[in-house]
């Protein structure tokens, strides 16, 4: 017998998350304000400006004639390269789609309703997502004040009996915060056997010389350790949505029961084979980096405006002292043709995040926060 009581659909923890929204596409900032899409600087989303390499664009040429078939679920010949490169067996391996697959998959095989997971404030928005969609409690630390990074000691203080996950972001998004690999390697001997720990490396490959640590080496070390990395970054494979993880076979085989089938696409592993040897594209990659890092912070110190120092590809600068800036800026930099992204949602509201670009759309940037801030 039907009633008239109004009933909510779905799992209320469903409905309290807050959608991701990712940053602005050209074509919607061009509709929105009139623009020539051609002539629109997108340095939104931590993308690499060099775009997709020769090299994978080659492989998924050869590969169009059998995009008919079902992918490889398994990727086996992209498990085999990741193998050889990282020194691991292949079924200490897990690809997703995109690092955020990882993340969930992580999530998912640990944590449920009732356990806790421990991220800190101002780190990646899809930590608390996914937490919310387990039904599992965020224990948010309060983030380093002098970079706004991780404080590991307070994370550890943190812990309960309830405590099933943590996530460690290296570099952190959005503040560019690097942890050395002491630091990290420290926290790890302190965290009990049974808390799953995800590494969080998206950025990288971007890590200078003398930043670089052997973070595959712990996970052989550790056996509650998953290592996420992303093809969406140095790569240039973000359109194709490929992260991986590498954990040791217990935690990869808790993974891989809840991963969705073909959850990685033919074309995304015939790139990223392709790309995984393309030395040439991470070198000139890394080169236009640590310019356009020397470029923008230059000119964020001339204006005077306060910015973080970032381990990744992307700088977080202040552009006002009131709340409502990092949306005000944004504004003025969108109607000027340009797209960064604003971090209110990160607990930022007077700070955007800038992604490093080529050096004309470093300019064209620069001069049109010159003017949003006169103006």
């Amino acid at each position: 017998m039907a009633t008239n009581k109004k009933q909510d659909i779905g799992l209320e923890q469903v409905r309290q998350i807050a959608p991701y929204v990712g940053g602005r596409p050209i074509s919607e900032v061009a509709r929105q304000f009139g623009l020539d899409e051609s002539k629109i600087v997108k340095l939104a989303s931590n993308e690499n400006p060099l775009g997709i390499p020769q090299s994978a664009k080659d492989a998924m040429l050869a590969i169009l004639h059998d995009l008919g078939r079902y992918p490889d679920s398994n990727g086996y010949e992209l498990k085999l390269a990741l193998s050889k490169k990282n020194q691991v067996p292949e079924d200490w391996i897990t690809l997703g789609n995109g690092s955020n697959d990882i993340l969930e998959l992580a999530t998912r095989s640990v944590a449920q309703s009732g356990d806790e997971i421990i991220f800190s404030k101002h780190a990646f928005a899809v930590y608390p997502l996914a937490t919310q969609a387990v039904g599992a409690k965020a224990i948010e630390v309060d983030a380093m004040p002098e970079d706004l990074g991780h404080d590991l000691d307070a994370m550890i203080k943190a812990i309960t009996d309830k405590t099933k996950l943590i996530f460690v972001a290296n570099p952190n998004n959005p503040t560019g915060s690097f942890l050395t690999g002491a630091q990290i390697e420290a926290f790890l001997a302190k965290v009990p056997e049974h808390i799953v720990v995800v590494l969080d490396e998206a950025y990288n490959e971007y890590l200078k010389p003398d930043q670089q640590y052997d973070a595959i080496a712990m996970a052989r070390h550790y056996p509650n350790l998953i290592v996420s990395r992303s093809f969406s970054k140095a790569y240039g494979l973000a359109g194709l949505r490929l992260g991986y993880a590498v954990s040791q076979a217990a935690i990869t085989d808790l993974m891989n029961r809840i991963r969705q089938p073909f959850n990685v696409n033919s074309l995304a592993q015939a790139a990223a084979i392709a790309a995984l040897q393309d030395l040439e594209f991470l070198a000139e990659g890394a080169r236009i980096n640590a310019l356009g890092y020397t470029q923008l912070t230059q000119a964020f110190t001339q204006m005077k405006l306060h910015f973080l120092p970032s381990a990744g590809n992307f700088i977080l600068v202040k552009v006002g002292d009131d709340d409502g800036a990092g949306v005000r800026i944004n504004t003025e930099l969108l109607q000027r043709g340009v797209i960064v992204r604003p971090v209110g949602n990160y607990g930022l509201p007077q700070w955007l995040r800038i992604s490093i670009g080529l050096p004309e759309e470093n300019a064209a940037f620069i001069q049109a926060l010159q003017q949003a801030l006169a103006a």
